[in-house]
């Protein structure tokens, strides 16, 4: 159940990143108030997660994840480019969370 948490932590602060430049600076009142409605979301969800799961793992893994699926929503539906550097930023992130799920893994 706490990867369940964990997941919907990573979907509602996805969904909240996501509407952050809808917000204009937050002087937009709806696109404002899902921004915050979904960064409250996403804190509760990590916050019931982080009682079974590691701090730092869970962390690394809401961060790293949300961080990825930033990249290919930028690149999908706000006409980011996707380039040599941020391909290889997210593939660093990843094996940052990789090497600490190993290490985090034996340590409980």
């Amino acid at each position: 159940m706490p990867y369940v948490f964990l997941l919907a932590a990573i979907a509602a602060e996805v969904f909240a990143t996501s509407t952050l430049k809808a917000t204009d600076g937050f002087s937009r009142l709806w696109p404002t108030v899902a921004c915050l409605a979904g960064y409250l979301v996403s804190f509760a969800a990590l916050s019931q997660a982080v009682k079974d799961i590691p701090v730092g793992v869970a962390y690394a893994l809401w961060s790293a994840l949300g961080t990825a699926a930033i990249v290919a929503i930028g690149a999908a539906f706000l006409g980011e480019p996707i380039t040599v550097v941020k391909v290889v930023g997210v593939g660093l992130i990843v094996a940052g969370v990789v090497t600490l799920n190993v290490g985090g893994a034996t340590s409980h």
